[in-house]
């Protein structure tokens, strides 16, 4: 859907003009009209005889086409590196070509656990290099492609193979590109300083397209990290297209499954916040180092704030 089309729908939608006195009479309300002020949920939509009113069906229209756009989106590597940069207030060393790994041979710039400015960033991608292929085959968004591969082997040459680090993230765009490009930034700005606070080295940053969530282990054991933080796009709901996931496994590695993995959902403005999100996952984190392990054995046992019900909810989309 163009972008012209979204913003004629939208303003159809949003039109507040009085209704008519015919038309009052043709739309019945339903009793639950109250609650919508608590929820995005489709609830009470009324009905004009045996069908829904006009306002309603537009509405669920544009929600599928966000929802279709969240998932056909590519991801913007160069937005998602730029708005980095700003919420963190770090330069980013590109290391996708071998000419920047020989560069980091012979330059004096320290690295980020030194200066705590400069970090280095990869750019990998899974075997499914187009859209069709990552939505036909899931298995092949688990796996990287050949020139990713050899790109960390070569990192790995010249770091040393023995080098190892606490912690690794890798922002992937899933189903969602715009919930990590939206929502993605910030939540490693909020990360990056409680990290710090526990003293845990943190890896270079790695960006994945086509990527699955299980694409995040391969990525770690080869970096040897013992703490994968993977950040990825939600499946798109009719009114969350912008919800990014975070998963957390304790040594990751190729065989590793999904029950080995902790979640934590739908981190966005309209859902889990992003500051909420990232105490909770060092909370899951701190406890993982001291019970090493994660996953189903790993209890979520931090307490959320209890909502002010009293008040309606908040409308962000």
């Amino acid at each position: 859907m163009s972008m012209n089309d979204s913003q004629v729908k939208q303003s159809i939608i949003d039109e507040d003009k009085p209704e008519t006195s015919q038309r009052s009479e043709l739309v019945h309300l339903d009793p639950w009209q109250k609650l919508k002020e608590y929820t995005d949920s489709r609830i009470a939509l009324g009905r004009v005889g045996c069908s829904i009113p006009t306002k309603p069906l537009l509405k669920f229209q544009l929600d599928h086409a966000e929802a279709k756009d969240a998932v056909l989106q590519d991801l913007d590597t160069e937005r998602l590196v730029n708005d980095l940069s700003t919420q963190c207030h770090l330069t980013f060393k590109d290391m996708d070509t071998e000419a920047a790994a020989a560069d980091s041979e012979k330059s004096d710039e320290p690295s980020l656990e030194q200066s705590n400015k400069v970090w280095e960033l990869f750019k990998v991608m899974s075997q499914a290099e187009n859209k069709s292929d990552y939505l036909k085959r899931p298995d092949w968004g688990k796996l990287l492609n050949t020139e990713s591969s050899d790109k960390l082997e070569h990192f790995l040459e010249q770091s040393g193979t023995d080098k190892s680090y606490d912690v690794i993230m890798v922002m992937g765009d899933g189903l969602s590109a715009r919930a990590l490009e939206e929502n993605g930034p910030k939540l490693v700005a909020e990360l990056i300083p409680l990290f710090k606070e526990q003293g845990w080295s943190i890896a270079p940053l790695v960006i994945a397209t086509g990527s699955r969530v299980a694409l995040g282990d391969k990525i770690a054991e080869r970096l040897n990290a013992k703490m994968l933080i993977m950040l990825i796009g939600e499946r798109p709901g009719l009114s969350s297209p912008d919800s990014l996931g975070i998963y957390y496994t304790w040594d990751a590695h190729v065989d590793s499954h999904d029950a080995m993995r902790n979640c934590i959902s739908n981190v966005r403005a309209a859902g889990l916040p992003i500051k909420m999100a990232a105490n909770r996952l060092l909370a899951l984190m701190k406890k993982s180092c001291e019970l090493k392990l994660s996953g189903v054995d790993l209890k979520d046992e931090q307490e959320l704030p209890t909502l002010d019900q009293s008040q309606p909810a908040i409308k962000l989309l």
